[in-house]
C-alpha cells in the first residue's frame, strides 16, 4: 500500500530555515503529483505547494510565495518542502500528500515550530 514518511520538522527561530523531507512507497512515485499541506491548531488544513509528476510545474500559496521551495526527487521516491524566512504563523503540523487518481494519500505529519 501507498506510505508516505515525512522528516525534518522541529524548533526553528523567526527568520530561520527547514527543509522537510517525504519519503513516498507503495506507488509509481514518478507518475504522482505531490503536495505539501499544513494545519495549525484550531484552524484548517490548508495547501502550501504542489509539484508535477515531473517536477516541471509548482505552485504555492500566496503566504509563502518566495519563501519556500518544493521540490522532487523521482530516482529517490522523495519530495522536499525547504523553508526559509520562517515566521511565526508558519508554525503548523506539515503533511505530505500523495494525488493518485481519486483517491489522496497523507503521511503522517512533522511538526514545525517557529518560535523565538
Amino acid at each position: 500500500q501507498v506510505q508516505l514518511v515525512e522528516s525534518g520538522g522541529g524548533l526553528v527561530q523567526p527568520g530561520g530555515s527547514l527543509r522537510l523531507s517525504c519519503a513516498a512507497s507503495g506507488v509509481i512515485f514518478s507518475l504522482a503529483r505531490m503536495g505539501w499541506y499544513r494545519q495549525a491548531p484550531g484552524k484548517q488544513r490548508e495547501l502550501v505547494a504542489r509539484i508535477s509528476s515531473d517536477g516541471g510545474s509548482t505552485n504555492y500559496a500566496d503566504s509563502v510565495k518566495g519563501r519556500f521551495t518544493i521540490s522532487r526527487d523521482n530516482a529517490k521516491n522523495m519530495v522536499y518542502l525547504q523553508m526559509n524566512s520562517l515566521k511565526p504563523e508558519d508554525t503548523a503540523v506539515y503533511y505530505c500528500c500523495l494525488y493518485w487518481g481519486a483517491a489522496d494519500y497523507w503521511g503522517q505529519g512533522t511538526q514545525v515550530t517557529v518560535s523565538s
